[in-house]
């Protein structure tokens, strides 16, 4: 894979079978050194089923790995999961059901409460479970054509707000409810990940990527804060725009 530095992290170019074999490692090269059970935030959208339904038709999961990990979202709509725009109730379908991982190791948002218990309960769940001075070893995350990322959307509220909450719950553009990682969470993170796949992804990319820093017009900007720790898989159109 080809890599680029940025202040925004480090990009890495190849094909979305390299991409999807670079995630798999991730994942257990992040458990392997750990040597006990990680946490995952796992995002949504197409890219993120295609993945899920890769590893499943590979195997490309081990089970140690897949039985040593807590699978969480590090976003969520609030619906039910059973519905098709839930992207826990995605990644339980698509990956998480089909690869038997126990019960105990999926932690969906409590989508059935309204919107604020949701956030408070999922808070109260992480920090009993993984501490509160701690979030996701691995944070997946995706890149919206206006580019946000997560459930951070231009002009968020959540943007440069003070609080010390991994998670919260905020009202979208389209006036529905979110339910998603904060600034205080990235920046407990282990490792940040952003996936970016396909032509339609270019401009947004190159938005983020080349232009002055403007995370309230251009949320994904935020991670600069985070370039360290932050990693791009790109494939070559979602890089075409890129100087």
């Amino acid at each position: 894979m080809i890599k680029i530095k940025s202040p925004y992290g480090l990009l890495q170019v190849g094909s979305k079978e390299q991409v999807f074999e670079h995630t798999a490692a991730l994942m257990a090269d992040c458990q392997a050194q750990k040597n006990s059970r990680i946490t995952v935030g796992l995002s949504g959208g197409s890219t993120p089923k295609a993945f899920y339904r890769w590893v499943v038709e590979r195997r490309a999961l081990s089970e140690n790995v897949l039985g040593n990990t807590c699978w969480l979202a590090s976003d969520e709509r609030c619906v039910p999961l059973e519905s098709d725009d839930s992207n826990f109730g995605n990644a339980t379908r698509l990956l998480l059901d089909p690869s038997s991982v126990p019960d105990d190791l999926k932690i969906p948002w409590p989508t059935h409460l309204d919107p604020i218990a949701a956030a408070r309960v999922f808070n109260k769940t992480w920090n009993e479970r993984f501490g509160a001075g701690a979030c996701f070893d691995i944070c997946f995350l995706g890149l919206g054509d206006d580019c946000h990322t997560a459930s951070i959307f231009p002009g968020s509220p959540l943007i440069g707000a003070a609080g010390e909450d991994n998670f919260t719950a905020v009202e979208a553009p389209d006036k529905s409810w979110r339910l998603t990682i904060t600034e205080a969470g990235l920046v407990r993170c282990g490792k940040i990940v952003i996936t970016v796949l396909g032509q339609g992804k270019a401009q947004a990319l190159k938005q983020v990527i080349e232009t002055p820093c403007r995370s309230l017009e251009r949320p994904a900007q935020l991670l600069h804060k985070h370039a360290q720790r932050v990693l791009w898989l790109i494939d070559p159109p979602a890089a075409s725009a890129l100087k």
